[in-house]
């Protein structure tokens, strides 16, 4: 009885197989690969003067790109685009990208190697590295490596990496962040609405040399 009852399941799968093919059931859309090669030309084409040709600006007000997790850069172009994070100019460039366009752009970019950068203020880096790795108990604020690693690396597809970012660029968004000029991540505003201006920085100064 037994091989009769294997045929006899065999029979009923295939036959499930069948029926659920013949009423439309399509299998999963394979999503596209970014295109690397596209990728370069639009990051040249647009993004390049301001972020450097390989994604690490020379300019401490522009973010470094390069060794990014893509999924972040591919959050930050669309909601520049959406409007949900305010910049006029990054949302001109944006409004002009698709989709693939950021995809291709954000792959391309994330696969540059990140230049280390460095810290300055001695006194400031001791208050930025206590809280950045331990966060302020009595304030309810968490250490900032709990999400952003301890090197700064981030975790890919939740929270970007900061390690060697420009000072200023961090303390813009931080102090953006605290005062309501970005309000596209509800858990950084609740964060940085803690943090003083001092602490700004040397949170910013601390990151800045993080490797």
């Amino acid at each position: 009885m037994k091989p009769f009852v294997n045929f006899l399941l065999a029979a009923l799968l295939a036959a499930s197989a069948v029926s659920s093919f013949a009423a439309g059931e399509a299998a999963p859309a394979k999503v596209a690969k970014p295109d690397l090669v596209k990728g370069e030309a639009s990051f040249t084409a647009v993004c390049a003067s301001c972020h450097g040709a390989d994604g690490n600006s020379g300019t401490p007000g522009n973010p470094k790109l390069s060794q990014q997790h893509p999924e972040y850069l591919v959050k930050q172009l669309q909601e520049f685009k959406s409007g949900k994070r305010n910049n006029a100019v990054m949302k001109g460039f944006a409004s002009a990208l698709s989709d693939d366009d950021m995809k291709n752009i954000a792959w391309w970019v994330t696969s540059k190697k990140a230049k280390p950068g460095f810290a300055k203020d001695k006194e400031l880096v001791s208050i930025g590295e206590r809280i950045y790795r331990g966060g302020v108990s009595d304030r309810q604020i968490p250490a900032c490596a709990g999400c952003h690693n301890p090197t700064g690396a981030g975790i890919p597809s939740q929270y970007p990496r900061l390690g060697g970012q420009h000072a200023d660029y961090t303390a813009t968004q931080l102090t953006a962040f605290r005062d309501g000029g970005r309000k596209n991540s509800p858990p950084m505003s609740q964060v940085a609405a803690k943090l003083n201006d001092k602490e700004i920085r040397a949170l910013a100064d601390y990151i800045a040399g993080l490797r």
